[in-house]
């Protein structure tokens, strides 16, 4: 396989490119853009189609420089840096778009061949001409690939004596004045431009080629570089040349006037014809190289992969891009599918460009030895995407509807490379540069933002707990479960692609999940609690099951110590296994006086809760118990405006007990006997109080449905429920909530 990569920078990406970019566009239809553009409006059209050119080509080129190149050009550069999905699907564009440009160049070629021979000039005689072409040239492919590169020699002399002949022609199709601009009669701009715009895509024909060259790196970047230099040179003077040298009604309707005021018509001809077939035969041998790159990665039939021969030939993949080219053909009409070629290379150029951008930002590892200024590849993404805009937005969204479907069925299939995909590298740029800003600024004046350590345990009501725990955090809240596996030893830590759990539910539900060992799981608890988390999104939040028969337990008692002196908000579940979260209708608020942080934690835990899809008509109620014989209307009139700041629907029920001085937790049972879910504070107590507590909870926890007991951290704000000062305010810093 030693002999596969054999061609130099001049044979193998200079020549094919340069042949391509001066070829059918510029002999058959330069003229009509200049006269119907204008001389002024044909350079501004040239200037914006190498803006998009030059950019891609640097873009290319830049990438091109920084990894191994193998076969398949461009779709083996997006694939190795944005991976399969995106490189497969817009490897399938360009090789879509090189196969219509055959037939662009074979209609070209049919055309001046008929019109030279005095043949019919009627679409089906450009029809029978081009497929007789096509055959020919597949032929020659099949043939050697090598006997038809060396042929481009002959082709690229034919070009330059073709345009010295041009040069040195007639004066008598002069006009009085030249046109500058567009008329009113002119085809619209737009028009020409997708018409114009195939003459600069040629330079893909030398890259498409990457994987016969000896040295792609070196090859890649000066050739098609060179190509475009040369191109936009020619085009210019070209353009100017025949603004003064011919009339632009002339323009407009003779596509065959340069043969008609060359100093030597037959040269023209045969600069035509060399040109148009040199360029389908570019097409002819970069298009299969795409298919067969992208058969071996599994993105299109593995039978389109194998290869004939001492230089694995893509033979099958040639017979496909016959069969779209001879498509192409059947149109027949040169603008139309000039236009066609023009989406699908101005979507595929897009995209290489943003693939250069992103990599250059976000991959730590991209090192090109050819290096370009990041923007360069945003300015070329956002020219073309503005450019398919302006010439057909139909179009455009059609073409996008493509690409987009095309790579999520590749996502879909799973195709995997061996190589780095640029898009981990973006999100590790975004989240680093997001933290840095997180961290940068004062977490004491902003919203609640849960981060909650969740441990969940191993239990058949595992998955509630988990649902819980994502439905409290919100939508933007983020939550991490851990798995506690307890070795009394613990000798042995496990190791960390280990402590990373994968496992579909957690996905499902988007929480982060991990493992580890522990020799005590309350010593665990506290550990992770200690040291869990870095910079920007620290944890400010602990969830779990709520305790049964841990009244007793020392160490749970010294956990629990800790935890509020890390201060956190603890949420513990109590979970009904009988009546679970019943129906997702009911979501009962306890508040008394001694509350006021706990009962701002769970409005905002409110908030959240009707915000997830079950729970979204939920009747939720704020339940005040009036030890104080207080005004009603004045503790209604508070909590109201609690409730209206904070943005909560809810009902308020307050409950006498001024008289009867009723336990706090009793009437808890018989108000929310049936309740789905019921919020209740901890209050402060001290550590060795504990045991008393969970005794008190555990019984109340016998009478009622699924509790969670809530105790907010010290960041949350202070409600003022004691209504026992009316000249208070009615709020404590009613305008913020401020919160961990």
């Amino acid at each position: 396989m030693a002999e596969k990569k054999k061609f130099g920078t001049f044979a193998g990406v200079f020549t094919p490119s340069i042949l391509t970019i001066l070829g059918v566009i510029m002999y058959m239809r330069l003229g009509w853009v200049v006269g119907n553009a204008g001389l002024i409006g044909a350079i501004g059209i040239i200037i914006i189609a190498h803006v998009i050119a030059v950019s891609t080509g640097l873009s290319v080129s830049s990438v091109a420089t920084d990894k191994k190149i193998g076969a398949g050009g461009i779709y083996y550069v997006l694939s190795r840096s944005m991976g399969i999905p995106i490189g497969g699907s817009i490897g399938i564009a360009l090789y879509v778009g090189t196969a219509f440009s055959i037939a662009l160049y074979l209609i070209g070629f049919s055309e001046s061949f008929n019109s030279y021979f005095g043949l019919g000039m009627l679409v089906n005689d450009f029809r029978l001409t081009g497929t007789i072409a096509l055959v020919a040239l597949t032929a020659l492919a099949l043939i050697s690939t090598s006997v038809a590169l060396k042929a481009q020699f002959f082709i690229l002399a034919a070009i330059i004596v073709s345009l010295i002949s041009i040069f040195f022609g007639t004066t008598e199709f002069a006009p009085q004045s030249v046109s500058l601009f567009s008329t009113i009669d002119a085809v619209p701009l737009e028009v020409v431009f997708a018409v114009f715009f195939p003459a600069v895509t040629g330079f893909t024909a030398g890259i498409a080629m990457s994987g016969d060259l000896k040295d792609p790196k070196q090859s890649i970047p000066i050739g098609t570089l060179a190509a475009i230099g040369v191109g936009l040179v020619v085009y210019i003077l070209l353009a100017v040349f025949m603004a003064y040298a011919i009339n632009s009604d002339l323009l407009k309707t003779d596509y065959n006037i340069l043969m008609k005021m060359a100093l030597f018509a037959p040269a023209v001809v045969a600069g035509i014809w060399g040109a148009t077939l040199s360029s389908a035969l570019g097409g002819i041998l970069g298009g299969p190289r795409i298919l067969q790159a992208m058969s071996i990665d599994k993105v299109t039939p593995k039978i389109c992969g194998k290869g004939k021969g001492a230089n694995d030939e893509p033979v099958n993949a040639l017979f496909m891009v016959f069969i779209i080219a001879e498509a192409g053909i059947l149109i027949g009409e040169l603008d139309v599918i000039a236009r066609v070629v023009s989406m699908f290379y101005l979507t595929a150029y897009g995209f290489i460009n943003i693939s250069y951008f992103l990599e250059s930002w976000a991959n730590p590892d991209f090192q090109p030895s050819f290096k370009i200024k990041r923007w360069i590849g945003l300015l070329g993404f956002i020219a073309c995407f503005v450019v398919m805009f302006k010439l057909d937005m139909i179009a455009m969204l059609a073409a996008m509807g493509i690409i987009s479907a095309l790579y999520l069925g590749l996502q879909r299939k799973e195709v995997q490379l061996q190589s780095n995909d640029v898009w981990r590298s973006v999100w590790e740029n975004v989240v680093n540069k997001g933290l840095k800003k997180i961290d940068d600024k004062d977490n004491e004046n902003t919203n609640w933002n849960p981060n909650i350590i969740l441990f969940s345990g191993k239990s058949d009501h595992q998955s509630y707990l988990l649902e819980l725990g994502k439905t409290v955090s919100g939508r933007t809240g983020m939550v991490t479960n851990f798995k506690l596996i307890l070795d009394k030893h613990n000798d042995i830590p496990l190791r960390k692609t280990e402590q990373t759990v994968r496992d579909q539910n957690f996905k499902e539900l988007g929480i982060f999940a991990r493992q580890i060992k522990v020799d005590n799981i309350y010593t665990g608890i506290t550990n992770i609690a200690s040291t869990f988390g870095f910079s920007g999104v620290e944890p400010n939040t602990i969830m779990m099951g709520w305790p049964k028969g841990l009244e007793n337990s020392i160490k749970y008692a010294k956990m629990t110590e800790t935890l509020l002196h890390l201060d956190y908000n603890l949420l513990y579940l109590d979970f009904d296994r009988k009546a679970k979260f019943g129906d997702y209708q009911t979501v009962d608020l306890w508040w008394r006086e001694t509350d006021s942080k706990n009962a701002e934690m769970m409005l905002n835990i409110a908030r959240f809760i009707i915000a997830s899809p079950k729970w979204n008509n939920t009747n939720i109620r704020v339940l005040f118990v009036n030890n104080n014989n207080v005004d009603i209307d004045l503790i209604q009139r508070k909590i109201a405006k609690l409730v209206e700041d904070l943005r909560v629907n809810v009902q308020i029920k307050i409950i006498n007990n001024a008289v009867e001085q009723k336990p706090f937790y009793d009437i808890i049972a018989e108000e929310s006997a049936t309740t789905d879910l019921t919020l209740v504070g901890i209050p402060n107590y001290k550590i060795e109080k504990q045991a008393e507590f969970v005794l008190k909870t555990n019984h109340l926890f016998e009478t009622i449905g699924s509790t969670l007991l809530v105790k907010a951290a010290n960041n949350f704000n202070e409600l003022d429920l004691d209504l026992l000062e009316n000249d208070k305010s009615i709020i404590s810093q009613s305008s913020h909530t401020h919160s961990k």
